[in-house]
């Protein structure tokens, strides 16, 4: 647990430090969606039935956009090989990292995305299930990342290639991210949608620390 928190500590320093990724995901994320009503018009009827859509959407492009510098400047400037050789589990040192990427990414477009809502008109029945789905669905953004970002690291046009190999596995979390949202809209039951995006977390948790750290070692031979 020390370990843990060490890593986390320092990667949430260096992610200060920097501070272009996280001011990059939620300019992005802001701009994306403030766009949304210039393309298909200002009718609030329209955009409160695409809104939920809109902001998930939009979520995942934008938690894209740091994924390959999760692992990138620890393997080039050598302080991944330094993580591996350590007693602590590589498993636990993904997890670290995936925990400061989330802070640095997820818990800022998660804040965002209530003050968009407003700004799609999306009916404030959606509010509550939005920031529930926004803080059970960011981190299996995070931990489902990790394990692209370690499966590209070191290639050539690395962040194409991890575009295309985790856009897929996001489409679950973006079905019923959306869904629960629509339905407390609506006024129907968003239970079901949570629980299964529950289920996605609690899986992601255990298997992607794992696989992540599997795909590094593979990486680094």
């Amino acid at each position: 647990m020390i370990r843990f928190l060490e890593v986390v500590r320092r990667d949430l320093r260096l992610a200060l430090r920097q501070g272009s990724d996280s001011i990059m995901v939620v300019t992005f994320f802001v701009l994306t969606v403030v766009l949304f009503p210039f393309g298909i018009g200002p009718e609030s009827g329209i955009l409160e039935r695409v809104s939920a859509g809109i902001l998930w959407v939009t979520a995942l492009l934008a938690s894209l956009l740091s994924l390959d510098r999760l692992f990138q400047a620890d393997y080039e400037d050598g302080s991944l090989e330094l993580l591996v050789l350590t007693p602590t589990s590589l498993g636990i040192v993904v997890a670290a990292k995936v925990v400061a990427h989330w802070l640095t990414t997820g818990l800022p477009l998660l804040l965002a995305a209530p003050i968009l809502a407003v700004l799609l008109h999306m009916n404030a029945d959606g509010f509550g299930v939005l920031m529930l789905t926004m803080l059970i669905g960011t981190p299996i953004l995070s931990l489902v990342g990790a394990i692209g970002a370690a499966l590209v690291l070191g290639a050539r046009r690395g962040g194409v290639l991890l575009s295309l190999l985790i856009l897929p596995l996001y489409v679950p979390v973006l079905i019923f991210g959306v869904g629960a949202i629509d339905a407390a809209v609506q006024a129907r039951s968003a239970e079901p949608h949570l629980l299964i995006l529950a289920g996605l977390l609690a899986a992601a948790l255990p298997l992607a620390p794992w696989a992540a750290a599997a795909a590094l070692r593979q990486a680094l031979e």
